[in-house]
């Protein structure tokens, strides 16, 4: 990070933490959230993630930083949003073999809050085969084994097996890049990272890739205005200690400031989309913004 972007970079974390917080209630858990039929990827998964991006804000940005403050306040919004961890217990309850509460659980867990009755029921039921066995892609694995171990639970199978699974573990032809390659290559980096919360957890060959292609890819992604992606990518680029300067596109950061708009909110993909789905258009890119942009400042003096 160069110091003449550093204004622009936090301005950039600034406003979408601004704009997460205003927006906080349509992150809050609705009735359905113990529903069978509930739909988890509108009501737990934005929760997850706005914890999980406050989390690693929080572990980057000094107590006294303003970014720290918002972040904080968000994360304990978000544990009182699960009955201070009550709800998690409930959910392994209804849905013993269901992964998605545990990973919610860890990107709280990473930032202190922590409930130990579903932590111990959680290591029961990881005892059973029919844990182990859960059928699930690569990418996933990792995260959920990750996850377990965020949790304090482990099992005996080696994260570097899993990893080179995945696309970016496999080191592919570069030219295979594409949408899913990039969402998956993004999420193993995290994974291995703790979420830009932790160094030395992505092997030197890994690395030696990322620092040869990760630039073009993410040119390429700016380019066709696809904004969540790139702030993936971006945050990737802060997240993996040994990438050289020029990782980053000079102009990225400026482009990813003109796209935000004056509310601090960032489309996932071009301009705002549809007036009645604007939430589902832009939290996660938005978090995504002020994720890559607290790693990024972090990166040079303390921010």
């Amino acid at each position: 990070m160069t110091t003449a972007r550093a204004p622009e970079i936090r301005q950039v974390a600034r406003a979408a933490l601004a704009w997460a917080s205003a927006h906080r209630a349509d992150f809050a858990l609705g009735e359905d959230a113990l529903a069978a039929d509930g739909q988890v990827n509108s009501s737990w998964k934005p929760l997850g993630e706005l914890a999980q991006v406050c989390a690693s804000v929080t572990r980057r940005t000094p107590a006294a930083d303003p970014l720290h403050t918002c972040a904080a306040d968000l994360l304990a919004f978000a544990w009182r949003q699960t009955g201070d961890g009550e709800l998690f217990l409930l959910l392994q309850r209804l849905e013993p073999f269901a992964t998605y509460p545990l990973e919610v659980y860890a990107a709280l867990s990473a930032a202190g809050y922590r409930h130990p009755a579903y932590e111990a029921a959680t290591a029961t039921v990881a005892q059973t085969r029919g844990w182990h066995l859960t059928e699930q892609e690569p990418t996933r694995r990792l995260g959920v084994l990750k996850a377990e171990e965020q949790a304090g639970t482990r099992r005996d199978e080696p994260a570097e097996r899993v990893l080179r699974r995945t696309w970016l573990g496999g080191l592919p032809e570069p030219w295979t890049f594409e949408r899913s390659a990039g969402y998956a290559l993004t999420h193993v980096v995290f994974h291995l990272t703790d979420w830009g919360r932790a160094t030395g957890g992505v092997p030197s060959d890994v690395t030696a890739y990322l620092a040869d292609w990760l630039s073009p890819w993410l040119d390429t992604c700016l380019d066709a205005r696809m904004w969540d992606l790139s702030c993936e990518l971006l945050a990737v680029a802060a997240s993996v200690p040994g990438l050289p300067g020029d990782a980053v596109p000079g102009d990225a950061w400026e482009r990813i400031a003109a796209a935000q708009d004056a509310s601090g909110a960032l489309p996932e993909e071009g301009d705002a989309g549809e007036a009645g789905r604007y939430f589902a258009h832009h939290y996660h890119s938005t978090l995504m913004a002020a994720f890559a942009a607290a790693l990024t400042a972090g990166q040079g003096a303390p921010v």
